[in-house]
């Protein structure tokens, strides 16, 4: 009995290896620790890579070192807003965005104690990663409603992330930053104010998307399909799942629980994970229509958009019937709906 026993043993460490082995290995970069990368952080902990026969290491890095690291091969796939993927995509045709599986974050345009109104901002600080990243497009659109220009403030590219910018307006390096939730949760709460968040405005359009190369998904036709299905049941268990949901968060992001759990809560309430996640054609309007400046603008009009944002992979799981599978039935008024709003 104990031979069999050890023979049975055997035999499962033996399986367990030869899975391992089975297992691709990939990069994946994320630029942001934001709600942008739940689904990915859930994918990961939650082992629905492995489960599509990928091995990912996530690996962070700020605009622009997702680009660089997918164009070199270095990573297989980005997680980038919509805006900075079409304005790479316009310089590198080589590029393609294959899905949007959020629409935004809670994403507050941050000020020091003494600024009352966006107004108030003319000549000052504006605290951003590079020129031309998510949170100076997002300044921009803030600012605009309240008749302020992006040639009225002065703009300070920090390098880094959210955190670090958080840091720069506490220490008074600039005098006002975009941050997402939960790290504005408590500058609030020491006072900072928040001048306006994308949140409440319709009108602004702040989606991510999956990007990739073109030679890397010819190279593995099956890679994107993949990892769709990888972030589709992640969003799934988002939903389903709301302990596991935050402690893979914080597994990424060591903020308080009970932020974590707020953003949660708010993310949930408008349903901000898209279950079937096709590109929608207005929020690329929005992009054309709202440049960070004159250049880039021609750049972009001039550039046809149809060969770098494919919507036809979701529209194949969709005919195939994998999102009615994996969220039931119901799921197919959705599904027309977002098709008839998909970018052509």
């Amino acid at each position: 009995v104990r031979s069999m026993a050890l023979k049975f043993r055997i035999l499962i460490l033996l399986a367990l290896a030869v899975s391992a082995m089975a297992q691709q290995k990939i990069a994946i970069n994320y630029p942001t620790r934001t709600g942008q990368i739940w689904p990915l952080y859930i994918a990961k902990e939650g082992g629905y890579y492995q489960k599509y026969g990928y091995d990912v290491s996530l690996v962070f890095g700020v605009h622009p070192a997702g680009i660089a690291m997918i164009v070199s091969g270095e990573a297989a796939m980005t997680a980038y807003t919509l805006e900075q993927a079409m304005i790479a995509s316009s310089k590198d045709g080589s590029l393609v965005a294959l899905g949007s599986p959020y629409k935004k974050s809670l994403f507050a345009l941050m000020a020091g104690k003494n600024i009352t109104g966006i107004r108030d901002l003319k000549g000052k600080r504006i605290g951003v990663s590079q020129i031309g990243d998510a949170p100076y497009n997002y300044s921009i659109g803030l600012l605009r409603k309240a008749g302020v220009t992006q040639r009225d403030v002065e703009w300070i590219p920090l390098g880094t992330d959210a955190n670090a910018r958080a840091a720069a307006l506490v220490s008074g390096r600039v005098d006002a930053t975009m941050l997402t939730a939960p790290i504005y949760f408590k500058l609030e709460q020491e006072g900072f104010k928040d001048l306006g968040n994308i949140s409440d405005h319709d009108d602004i359009y702040a989606p991510s998307v999956y990007l990739f190369r073109k030679a890397t998904i010819a190279a593995n036709p099956k890679l994107a399909e993949s990892l769709m299905k990888a972030h589709a049941e992640a969003i799934k268990r988002f939903y389903d799942d709301k302990a596991f949901a935050v402690k893979a968060y914080m597994m990424y992001d060591k903020q308080d629980q009970a932020d974590v759990e707020r953003v949660y809560d708010a993310y949930a309430k408008v349903n901000n994970y898209e279950r079937v996640p096709y590109i929608p054609a207005a929020a690329v309007k929005y992009v054309l229509d709202h440049p960070a400046d004159e250049n880039l603008a021609a750049q972009m009009r001039a550039f046809d958009f149809r060969k770098v944002i494919d919507n036809s992979l979701v529209d194949r799981l969709v005919r195939e019937g994998f999102f009615e599978k994996l969220f039931g039935p119901e799921i197919k008024a959705e599904e027309e709906r977002a098709a008839k709003l998909a970018f052509r």
